[in-house]
């Protein structure tokens, strides 16, 4: 029996010992494979011997996710679920009961049904609590509940849902869904036109060129490409979405990998759709990846405005690597660089602080590269707009509010107590933002600052070191400061607190669609980009 296990263990680590020695891992390969054989010896002790049953699967799994965590987030493993969900992504279709849910411990929220699809023609609201699909709670359901929602077209799904305190049942049949790269597009004014990209899957350029095409046949002269919210996607498809506004063979993007074969430059293939027309594009914090690409490059090659806040930074690429029963990979195998030279990755992960978060390049550290115009462009986190929109930078007490999902509730509430009658005049009225503020204060609302925290370690290390008396009165004081910080916050924030709720509110009412439309009269942004495509002599300014 020893003999046989022995052998068993062996063939392995010599199939790995020859796969590593020829390949670029080839001065590592002995490592690999010890620290390989290592682990099956730990991982059969352990199902073999210790005093419990033990379930091999989700060990496996833990110690796989243990691994990665200590890499970046985006380097991950997919289970057969994963995998389908991740080419549904890419591929832009979808079976399902047609609504964007949240997974939360014991139920499944719809965000948003999406209008005229299963879920919405079933009756089902944003806020809407799922607590059973069919006969399986959801409370009970160890992996994403939201898979439990996803079948075959034309089937039949029974959801139990709570709403404003209540219990429902509702049968829905699933149907098939095009997730649109491009959800919007129409003219904001006689000349301009306004495209909305939400995400880089096989059809974003497709869908982007359609677009284009149509604004320009109805007049426009000057356009606006909003990629705010925009996570990202297909790399490729950023460089066919940047080669609508610019010449073939141009450099949009190289990669950059200790493994070479994955060193790359990616050019535009083909001709441009118009390389003349004055553009705007409009980034936020969740511009992320494929966006900083287009924006990037674009800011570089001098072809285009860029406005808003500074995007999200993710500068990494990752390529997915098939693993055995249908389980796959996801790993990050290079960095991008925008055609100046500049990696826009903001976060380190490699050279974490004490406390194992990633650390940030300090702006002090930027480095300065030029644009084809020579303007001056940095790294060191995302791409910087050539024009700001500073109110459009979450704070830190928005970021907390928004991700304790209290403007979403609120949005709740409001859409059960109150009617809007005209979409592009509506406005969150100040006695609105008062019954906001006593929202939050009856939610138990209470977020810890950096700041605080920082100062509440910095004094239990001065009582350890008999401090503690001689910095009392600061502490107290710094204490008072923050607090009352925390009082105004809210106040100080309106501007940025009513932008996010009157777009929850819209959205409940009129749908993404109803959302779209109401920017293009009254989004600050758009606004901003207006103005600038509308001053000829301003426009050429800034790029020149």
């Amino acid at each position: 029996m020893k003999t046989r296990l022995q052998k068993k263990i062996f063939i392995p680590v010599l199939a790995v010992l020859i796969f590593f020695s020829t390949t670029a891992f080839k001065n590592d390969f002995f490592e690999i494979a010890k620290q390989i054989e290592i682990f099956t010896m730990l991982f059969k002790e352990i199902n073999m011997n210790y005093v419990d049953d033990t379930n091999p699967g989700d060990l496996m799994d833990t110690a796989i996710k243990s691994m990665l965590d200590d890499l970046d987030p985006y380097t991950q493993f997919y289970n057969e679920q994963d995998v389908e969900a991740s080419r549904i992504n890419n591929a832009g279709d979808y079976t399902g009961i047609g609504a964007k849910v949240l997974t939360l411990q014991d139920k499944l929220v719809i965000v948003e049904p999406y209008k005229n699809y299963a879920a919405d023609k079933a009756g089902l609201k944003a806020g809407d609590e799922i607590i059973k699909v069919d006969k399986v709670s959801v409370a009970d359901f160890k992996d994403d509940a939201a898979n439990l929602l996803q079948g075959a077209a034309g089937t039949e799904v029974t959801v139990t849902y709570k709403r404003q305190g209540k219990t429902n049942t509702v049968k829905i049949i699933r149907e098939s869904l095009e997730i649109k790269a491009v959800p919007h597009y129409s003219m904001v004014d006689e000349k301009t036109g306004y495209v909305v990209l939400r995400k880089f899957n096989d059809k974003a350029s497709s869908e982007t060129i359609r677009a284009i095409k149509a604004l320009k046949n109805q007049g426009a002269t000057q356009l606006i490409l909003d990629l705010r919210g925009n996570p990202g996607g297909l790399l490729h498809e950023a460089v066919n979405v940047t080669n609508i506004f610019v010449p073939k063979d141009q450099l949009v993007v190289t990669t950059k990998s200790k493994v070479k074969k994955y060193n790359k430059t990616y050019y535009t293939q083909r001709e441009a759709i118009d390389t003349e027309i004055p553009l705007v594009v409009l980034i936020d914090g969740k511009s992320a990846s494929a966006s900083e690409i287009v924006s990037g490059a674009l800011q570089d090659m001098d072809r285009a405005v860029i406005v808003g806040t500074r995007s999200f930074g993710k500068g990494l690429v990752q390529r997915p690597k098939p693993l055995t029963y249908g389980t796959q990979m996801k790993i990050t195998i290079s960095r991008y660089y925008t055609p100046s030279g500049r990696c826009i990755q903001a976060l380190d992960y490699w050279n974490r602080d004490e406390n194992g978060n990633a650390t940030r390049t300090r702006q002090e550290n930027y480095n300065a590269f030029k644009t084809r115009n020579g303007r001056n462009v940095f790294d060191g986190g995302g791409v910087e707009p050539d024009i700001e929109v500073e109110y459009s930078k979450l704070s830190t007490i928005t970021k907390a509010i928004s991700n304790e999902n209290l403007v979403f509730n609120f949005a709740t509430n409001y859409y059960y107590n109150n009617q809007i009658e005209d979409l592009k005049s509506f406005t969150l009225s100040d006695a609105d933002f008062r019954a906001f503020k006593n929202y939050i204060k009856s939610s138990g609302f209470n977020f810890e600052t950096k700041t605080e925290t920082a100062l509440h370690n910095a004094i239990l290390i001065a009582k350890e070191e008999a401090l503690d008396t001689e910095i009392d009165s600061e502490y107290k004081a710094l204490t008072k400061a923050l607090q009352a910080y925390k009082t105004n916050a809210i106040d100080d924030n309106k501007t940025q607190l009513k932008a996010l709720l009157t777009d929850e509110i819209i959205k409940r009412y009129f749908y993404s669609e109803g959302l779209y439309t109401y920017y293009t009269a009254n989004n600050a942004e758009i606004k901003k980009a207006l103005s600038v495509l509308n001053n000829p002599s301003q426009y050429a300014s800034i790029l020149r």
